[in-house]
This record gives C-alpha cells, sequence and structure tokens, in this order.
C-alpha cells in the first residue's frame, strides 16, 4: 500500500515570484504534515467538547406543524405536573394532566384544559384524592377516553403505584363538569398509563400494569364504558419487570404491546384473540432509560412511537416509525438538551385531520403540546442502534 504523501505549497520570493523549490514531507514539507496533524487533534477535541457539534442529531423537523405549551407557570398554583394525556373532543382536544407540589404529595390532583378555537383554557382541577377532612392522598396518571357520548376519566388515587387503586370520573359536556368518582372493582386499575383502544368485537381493552408484586403487565376489558369489567392474568413474570403498556393494530387482525421495561429496552408482546392471549414480551432494538412510552397506529397502517432514545436519563425525546412494528425508523425529535433535563411520560393520538397531537412533561413543570403532519415525515434508519446524524 503506498504511503501518504504531504504536497507542500510553492514558497514565494521576496519579490512575490515563484521559484521551484525541492521539498520532501521530511525536509521543507515537515511544517505541513504537522499542521495537518495539529488540526486534526484539535478537530477531534472541538468534537468532544462541544456538544452543539459532537450532537448534531438528525431532527426531521419538517413534519412538526406547532410546539407549544399548554399553559404557562403563573396559570396555575401548583409548580409540578406530569403524566399528560390527550383526545379529540369535535373540532377540539382536551388534555388532563397530575399536578401539585410534587409527584407523591398529598396535594396531587388532576388538572383539565380544552382546546378550543386555537387557544388552551386556564387549567382546572376537576379530581383530587381527598378521603375526609383529615386524609388526602395523591392522584396519579389520567387518562381521558372520548366514547362520542361521553368523556371517561380514568386516574389513580393512594399513596404509591404499590398500593393505589382506579377511580373513574365521567363528563357529558365535553369535559365542561364532571361527575362524582367511582371506584373501580378490586384488581382492576383501568389504562394504567396510555389510552384504551377499541376493539372491532365492541371490548374497550385498556393496557394496564401493577406495580405490588414486581412489574407485571395485563389487560382489562370493559363492553359497558366501565360499569363492569374483565382483566387478564399478569403477562409475563417478576424477573422482567415491564409496566404501561401501549396498543398497536395491525392489517392481518393482531394486536401489538410495547411497553416500558427495566431492562433498557423497550419489550413488545402480540396478540391473536383480542388481547386475551398474548406471546411472550421480547426487547427491539430500541432503548428504553426505564421511562414511560406511548404510540399510535396512523390511518394508513403506519406506526408511531414516542420515546426516550437513551440508556440513562429523560433529555432526549424522540418518535420513530414503522410499517410492522418491529422494525423503526428515526422520524422527528422532539427535545434535545443537557442531562439533567426531563421530557418524558409522551401521550399521542391522530385526530380525525389526519395530524398527530403529541402531549408531554416539560421539566415536571408544564406540559408540551407537539402537532406532526405524518405525511411529511422523512425518516432515517438508526445508525448501530443510535439516534442518526444530520
Amino acid at each position: 500500500m503506498n504511503e501518504l504523501q504531504f504536497f507542500p505549497p510553492p514558497i514565494p520570493s521576496e519579490g512575490g515570484r515563484i521559484y521551484s523549490c525541492d521539498l520532501t514531507p521530511f525536509q521543507g514539507g515537515r511544517g505541513v504534515k504537522e499542521v495537518t496533524e495539529k488540526l486534526l487533534l484539535f478537530s477531534c477535541i472541538l468534537l468532544l467538547f462541544n456538544p452543539l457539534i459532537a450532537l448534531s442529531q438528525f431532527k426531521g423537523e419538517n413534519c412538526i406543524l406547532k410546539s407549544e405549551f399548554i399553559y404557562q407557570p403563573g396559570d396555575v398554583p401548583f409548580p409540578s405536573c406530569h403524566a399528560s394525556t390527550i383526545i379529540q373532543n369535535g373540532k377540539g382536544l382536551v388534555a388532563a394532566w397530575f399536578g401539585g407540589t410534587a409527584e407523591k404529595n398529598p396535594d396531587v390532583g388532576i388538572w383539565i384544559s380544552r382546546y378550543l378555537k386555537g387557544k388552551w383554557t386556564k387549567p382546572v382541577e376537576v379530581a383530587d384524592g381527598i378521603q375526609h377532612k383529615d386524609k388526602r392522598y395523591p392522584c396519579w396518571n389520567p387518562v381521558l377516553y372520548n366514547t362520542g357520548k361521553e368523556i371517561l376519566l380514568f386516574y389513580k388515587v393512594g399513596p404509591s403505584p404499590s398500593t393505589w387503586w382506579g377511580e373513574l370520573k365521567i363528563s357529558d359536556d365535553s369535559g365542561k363538569t364532571w361527575s362524582r368518582a367511582y371506584r373501580l372493582p378490586e384488581d382492576i386499575i383501568g389504562p394504567v398509563k396510555n389510552k384504551p383502544v377499541l376493539l372491532k368485537n365492541g371490548y374497550l381493552l385498556c393496557p394496564s400494569s401493577t406495580e405490588n408484586e414486581g412489574w407485571r403487565v395485563h389487560m382489562e376489558f370493559t363492553s359497558d364504558n366501565g360499569l363492569t369489567w374483565e382483566r387478564t392474568p399478569a403477562l409475563n413474570d417478576r424477573k422482567t419487570g415491564a409496566i404501561q403498556p401501549s396498543i398497536l393494530f395491525h392489517k392481518d387482525g393482531s394486536i401489538q404491546m410495547l411497553c416500558r421495561s427495566t431492562v433498557s429496552k423497550i419489550l413488545t408482546s402480540w396478540s391473536e384473540d383480542n388481547g386475551r392471549t398474548w406471546s411472550e414480551l421480547t426487547p427491539l432494538s430500541l432503548p428504553n432509560p426505564n421511562s414511560g412510552i406511548d404510540a399510535v397506529t396512523l390511518k394508513d397502517g403506519r406506526h408511531l412511537l414516542i420515546y426516550n432514545h437513551l440508556n440513562k436519563g429523560r433529555y432526549f425525546l424522540n418518535t420513530a416509525i414503522s410499517d410492522d412494528g418491529l422494525e423503526w425508523n428515526a422520524a422527528a425529535l422532539l427535545e434535545n438538551e443537557k442531562q439533567g433535563n426531563e421530557f418524558s411520560y409522551p401521550a399521542v393520538i391522530q385526530t380525525n385531520d389526519g395530524l398527530v397531537h403529541i402531549t408531554y412533561t416539560w421539566n415536571r413543570k408544564q406540559i408540551k403540546h407537539v402537532v406532526l403532519d405524518p405525511d411529511k415525515i422523512i425518516s432515517r434508519p438508526f445508525q448501530n442502534d443510535e439516534w442518526p446524524a444530520e
């Protein structure tokens, strides 16, 4: 193999004229070689210590139509929020989340905002964990569902995820007012984080999980919007920690779930009988830093996933797209900041106009709303399972 050669430029004389000269890489040309090596070293150091250059990530921003906060900190009396949910309601939207002093604090309640005529209304508290005058528990993980006639608000109440129980409120006026709280039956949580889905057989499938005997997923079913219930046994053993499933539909009639996990990967499983039985959970190639995800099957049959493409932390929030639920490509980058920031617990839906609406926690201080046009997604393959560069 030929060795790399350096060809230095001719050196002008004092009068500016150029004379021929014989320079070799180890004589007059040695300086050129040294300068080249130093420039390469400097470039490597610059890439290593300058995150703006080193982390020039693929953004896919052409598909992002809007990015906004649902409320400003001065609009609400609470400093902390988390775990949003979103539904379409006619021509508008309704979003909910839990807010209070901090997660697990007894003052944490469920807050609602409605999107009307292009603006979000000022948030109002619609549920709390008050048991009696001297006892109040925190609320957790609201999940909204629009039946077409009513809006169902599922949420959890209790000291912790291992001891909470499910409750339900109903609105028949597009989320303006709400019924009293109904406690769900024993062993029924309702959809634990992600939206329920209506099956062709008329059952509402609520993806759920428990944390009192390890992290274990299960499915719950109601055919009458929460009056009566059925559920599967736990679908995984304690060794494989998985919670908070999200449901996808496939053209062959099968159903797929994607789960948050404790094994640093998003886990998946399949059902051929409308969610009654499931295959063993197996990992996808996508990372999961033990953080919530959500996904939706689009009208054109593709699947869109919102997640943190990280092994650790929640400072990088991403969307990926797939034709089969197994092989995924990068779609759009929603957030990319320094470690210590948190962008997490997404919720995603597709509205009747074909647009995709995403809500998520923004540094535990606000809830962000992003609108995507899936027809404008230009995806890119991952690079050795890493998010692609720009």
